[in-house]
């Protein structure tokens, strides 16, 4: 019988007990509810859900006509006077406090003003307490001689009785204490009432007051409380302007269109297929044989950031000014801020994310229609318009940031900018510019799957890359294009990925096709990967050199072959994976670790004769993303989390299992990023 569990609440930092019952809930359950975007973030990051498991239901409120407070008034005997009003079980974390020490400034600016207090003592306090907290409030509203202004109503309320209630106020209030509180009904009943709302910034409140459809205040800063309350009541056009934005935003919300939502929810549940996953080979076993898996650091990382962005280069571990900056390096760093594993013990700073946004927001060119790249040190564009690759780069970085950023309105910035830049990749000749472009637009048609620009330009990108491959395909030689460059495991991978969205069998078998010639020419006589080297890039049908070896390179090879393991659940592709990612730590043609796992840095190459000590942007990203994806394939495998298929492509399971039974692992972060240029060599070293 399919399950289908509604959280009320999703805890931040569960103990182990918490958590394993919430892994267990979450396990049977088909699909999982919450209320607000807040417990999907949290689902995600903390229990490892997929975003196609969980559903974003809002509490639901009554339908209720939008209507002057007057009429209500005269029914409680408030008649010429101002209402404000918090309702709930009384307890010391709603922050009533903070309200009544406020109200003697509010009455200062608003002399009829009265400050409501609705709803009984919380049980749990009553037994062990008494009353003695409500006592307390009362003796302090007398301390502060306002007993005039505040009245406060000990009893429990039926719908009608507090509806009536919330009609009379001008201003409701929800002063409380805890961040974490991810859901309030009597917030949400009084902004679908059309209330002017004024709260503390707890979790629910951020959400549903964001835009101007209310007023958030710092947590038990009663002056503020005092100030912005008083500056509501005594704006009346301000008022009735937010009250009107808060009831047109609540439409969506009523009992009604909950309603619908749940019973979509609940056919969804009813028609899933129940994945086979007894074909699932055995991670663990793989990842025993693996070398360590260390931690995610990213010392090295903040090390090359400044507050323009991120650096290009770098003299040994030192940033390097003079190459200052480009929008392939800072796509990917944005890119790492919005997938960066948020279970571990690693938090990017927010600033950071916000910095990287803005660098590719300046580097769009509105008169070309294009992404700039480069930028020196001063901040200066060396160039109108970058190239086709690193357009579809950023394109890539903007889709993912669009649907993992944490910030709502970082989310909405780079879906505009996306869907701005989107049309210039209808005139672009470059493969791989197809591929990154591929690899957001899978991203971006989760989040609006109507979008026919971007439905109909995913598939005419790739079948193009399916023509390719048709024209330049041998027996020996099953690639898409007549030579190898850089980042060649992204064509195959955006195949995968683009058939398994579109339930297309014929892209995901050439993708898996194309991906399996190329490992076998990336995998050393002695078994070790060895990736292409950068010495035969671009020659036609020549035999891949062996060196220079780079990071981009084996980063690529990561993710597509776990893109392949989601596709085709084989072997090969999961140890494929693991063996690029061994390339990092010594498993190499010259058996030396290009990584310091304490700092998070990460060699720029590896020569015939030696590393490049050299560790620049794209290399400390390509190791960190690569990183992050075998970290959450491991948790995967030891945690046992098997989950239909990916968060990033679902449906995937029941999409195409007639040829080819797709893999049953929960989906790793996808990596997002790939080099383009060969910069001048750093000193001593032969550049990357």
């Amino acid at each position: 019988m399919p399950v289908v569990t509604t959280l009320h609440t999703v805890l931040a930092k569960p103990s182990d007990a918490q958590r394993r019952v919430m892994r267990q809930i979450i396990d049977v359950s088909e699909k999982v509810v919450v209320m607000a975007e807040k417990g999907r973030e949290l689902l995600r990051a903390v229990h490892g859900v997929p975003s196609h498991k969980i559903e974003i239901i809002p509490h639901g409120i009554p339908d209720f006509p939008f209507l002057e407070s007057r009429y209500a008034k005269t029914k409680f005997g408030f008649e010429g006077k101002t209402v404000i009003l918090t309702f709930g079980l009384l307890s010391p974390s709603k922050g009533i406090e903070t309200v009544i020490d406020a109200m003697p400034g509010i009455v200062r600016s608003c002399p009829n003003a009265v400050y409501v207090v609705l709803g009984a003592t919380h049980p749990n306090l009553v037994r062990n307490q008494g009353e003695g907290y409500r006592e307390s409030l009362i003796a302090r509203v007398k301390e502060l001689g306002i007993e005039g202004h505040v009245v406060f109503f000990n009893e429990f309320v039926d719908q009608p009785r507090l509806l009536d209630f919330i009609s009379m106020c001008d201003v409701y209030v929800t002063p409380y204490l805890n961040e974490a509180q991810m859901t309030s009904g009597t917030l949400a009943y009084s902004f679908g009432l059309g209330k002017a709302v004024v709260s503390t910034p707890y979790w629910h409140a951020k959400e549903l007051l964001a835009e101007g459809r209310g007023i958030l205040v710092p947590f038990g800063d009663a002056q503020v409380v005092g100030s912005e309350i008083a500056g509501l009541l005594t704006d009346e056009p301000r008022r009735h302007a937010m009250r009107k934005r808060a009831y047109a935003a609540s439409r969506s919300m009523t009992w009604a269109q909950t309603a619908e939502h749940y019973l979509d929810v609940f056919e969804t549940a009813c028609s899933r297929d129940v994945p086979d996953i007894s074909s699932v080979p055995d991670p663990i076993a793989l990842l025993s044989e693996a070398a360590v898996i260390p931690e995610m650091r990213i010392g090295h990382f903040l090390s090359l950031c400044d507050s323009t962005g991120m650096l290009q280069h770098a003299v040994h571990s030192v940033a390097d000014r003079s190459h200052g900056y480009c929008v392939d390096d800072n796509a990917r760093a944005l890119l790492f801020a919005v997938t960066l594993p948020k279970s571990g013990d690693v938090k990017l700073p927010d600033i950071l994310t916000a910095q990287f946004a803005a660098f590719v927001q300046h580097a769009w060119n509105p008169d070309t229609r294009r992404f700039r790249n480069f930028m020196s040190y001063d901040r200066r564009w060396l160039e109108a318009q970058g190239s086709e690759d690193s357009h579809g780069r950023t394109l890539w970085a903007l889709a993912e940031c669009a649907r993992k950023d944490f910030d709502p309105s970082r989310r909405r910035w780079a879906s505009t900018l996306f869907k701005t830049a989107l049309p210039s990749v209808e005139q672009f000749s470059s493969p791989r510019a197809w591929a990154f472009a591929l690899l957001g637009l899978n991203a971006f048609c989760l989040l609006e799957p109507a979008d026919k620009f971007a439905l109909g330009l995913r598939k005419t990108l790739a079948e193009k890359l399916m023509a390719r491959f048709a024209v330049n395909e041998r027996e020996d030689w099953v690639w898409f294009e007549d030579m190898l460059a850089y980042d060649n495991a992204r064509l195959c991978q955006a195949l995968i990925q683009t058939g398994m969205a579109t339930h297309s069998r014929p892209y995901v078998d050439t993708g898996l096709r194309s991906l399996r010639w190329l490992m076998s020419i990336q995998t050393a006589a002695e078994g070790h990967f060895r990736p292409v080297g950068s010495d035969s890039f671009g020659n036609s049908h020549l035999a891949p050199a062996q060196f220079d070896q780079q990071p981009v390179e084996a980063a690529a090879a990561i993710s597509a072959c776990l893109a392949a393991f989601r596709a085709d659940d084989g072997e090969e592709w999961s140890a494929g994976a693991l063996s690029a990612f061994a390339w990092f730590q010594g498993k190499n043609d010259q058996g030396k670790t290009l990584v310091d796992p304490e700092s998070g840095s990460c060699s720029d190459g590896l020569h015939p004769d030696r590393v490049n000590e050299n560790k620049g942007a794209e290399s400390v990203l390509s190791y960190l993303l690569g990183l992050g994806e075998i970290r959450q394939f491991k948790l995967a495998a030891v945690t046992g989390h098997i989950a239909p298929l990916s968060e990033l492509l679902p449906g995937a399971v029941s999409a195409i299992p007639p040829q080819a039974p797709l893999g049953n692992f929960i989906a790793p972060i996808p990596l997002r990023e790939s080099p383009e240029l060969i910069p001048a060599p750093g000193p001593g070293e032969g550049g990357r």
